[in-house]
């Protein structure tokens, strides 16, 4: 009972300092509009498109979906319930052909506290159990002398540190001093191709585990890394205001928000992304769902790391669907976008004829239509990843990167960039 005294105390007195990161409230029908678009994706039940972070993102915000996110919270369960706590002795998973990730879990479970329930009973201890032995494994493929990598991803891996700490359970110390050195160390996150966003979950973990009565031996490297993690976010801003980019910025500044740590420049510094989403917000840039998710809570005011306490209580305002204009309803446009591959033999190039507003994804397709080019993805946190083209699949430390001609670096996956009429787009095998 002491220890959740303290634990409270410290969690009060770290709150009043937590106000140096300040979002001024955005106009409340432009977060409305913003909300609207997850509502298809509530609809959209089938475990292929079921995501957590949809969840949790509505829960943190000042919006809600009534029966939509009931429903979606439902499915989540007997999803997860199917997948992760089967018989554990059988290799048949009927249903269920692949089971969610170490990074699906973590945020199953943060969707679960967000909802303001706890992890109990034989059926939580067996989900902890996992997430336990997911990070043990990373551990192990890190190694003693860190030279190793994830399998996964240091975000995933502290992803999943922090929903063990909102869930107020124990994390090895040996687990968190793995995640502290690839902080401490930051060459060792390189391998992840969103940098800003896999230092800003380690902060969001460190700021849990901050507030936390756990790990008492490791405090002062833990509030040390809090300080580097805010320290290389606020060296990342660009001129135009992102923390790296544009979709890097709401988990950069859900670190910021949570962060104990002051600074002189934290307040114009998140003034400036603020402006700059602001700006991104009004042209339509936030169309991916996950993305989405992780901006609202900024918009409330909210982080992961309120899912210590969540307030389930609080008043939000429900979403209805956006009407349809019938002044957009229109004969469809046709455009013709040029795909091109360099990293295969022969070289790949030809003009794909698709309807305006396609995804890149959609464009894959049509070329796979149309023979002479194949492709794979795969299912990850933020929608599907690119892992073949044309046979050739991504090795260990490669990956297929998309690019705009002549050679710019697309910032959206292939199921949200949707290409102009007349671009080229390259799909390029690099390495890291």
């Amino acid at each position: 009972m002491g220890n959740l005294r303290a634990f409270l105390f410290l969690l009060g007195a770290l709150g009043a300092l937590a106000e140096f990161c300040v979002i001024p409230q955005l106009d409340s029908q432009l977060v409305e509009r913003l909300g609207q678009r997850l509502l298809p994706w509530m609809d959209q039940l089938s475990r292929e498109h079921l995501n957590p972070s949809i969840y949790v993102g509505l829960r943190l915000s000042s919006l809600q979906a009534g029966t939509k996110e009931d429903l979606y919270l439902h499915s989540l369960k007997l999803d997860y319930q199917q997948c992760l706590l089967g018989p554990a002795t059988s290799d048949d998973n009927g249903d269920c052909p692949t089971k969610p990730s170490m990074g699906q879990l973590a945020l199953y479970m943060l969707a679960l506290r967000a909802n303001c329930e706890f992890v109990r009973g034989r059926k939580g201890d067996r989900l902890v159990s996992q997430l336990k032995w997911f990070l043990e494994d990373e551990k192990r493929a890190i190694g003693h002398s860190h030279k190793g990598h994830p399998h996964t991803s240091y975000y995933q891996y502290g992803l999943s540190v922090l929903a063990l700490c909102v869930h107020q359970k124990l994390v090895h110390d040996s687990v968190v001093g793995k995640l502290l050195y690839a902080v401490e160390h930051d060459h060792h996150l390189h391998q992840d191709h969103f940098s800003v966003d896999t230092m800003a979950v380690a902060g969001l973990a460190f700021a849990c585990l901050e507030r936390s009565y756990f790990n008492s031996d490791l405090r002062p490297r833990i509030t040390t890394a809090i300080g580097t993690v805010q320290e290389k976010i606020l060296k990342a801003q660009t001129p135009e205001g992102y923390f790296g980019n544009v979709y890097s910025t709401p988990l950069a500044l859900q670190f910021l928000m949570s962060s104990p740590l002051s600074g002189v420049e934290l307040g114009p510094a998140c003034l400036k992304a603020r402006a700059a989403l602001l700006a991104n917000l009004q042209d339509g840039a936030f169309q991916n769902a996950v993305m989405i998710s992780q901006l609202l809570p900024v918009l409330n005011h909210k982080t992961y790391v309120d899912l210590i306490f969540p307030d389930c209580q609080a008043p939000r305002g429900l979403l209805v669907a956006a009407p349809e204009d019938a002044s957009l309803i229109h004969i469809p446009e046709v455009i013709s976008v040029v795909l091109e591959v360099s990293s295969v033999l022969p070289p790949y190039k030809r003009a794909i004829s698709v309807v305006a507003g396609s995804s890149l994804e959609d464009v894959l397709k049509k070329a796979q239509e149309l023979g002479g080019f194949t492709f794979g993805t795969r299912a990850s946190l933020s929608g599907p990843f690119l892992t073949s083209v044309m046979g050739k699949v991504a090795g260990d430390r490669e990956f297929w990167q998309l690019l705009q001609a002549p050679d710019t670096p697309l910032l959206q996956g292939i199921a949200d960039y949707r290409p102009r009429d007349g671009e080229t787009i390259k799909l390029r095998l690099v390495s890291w």
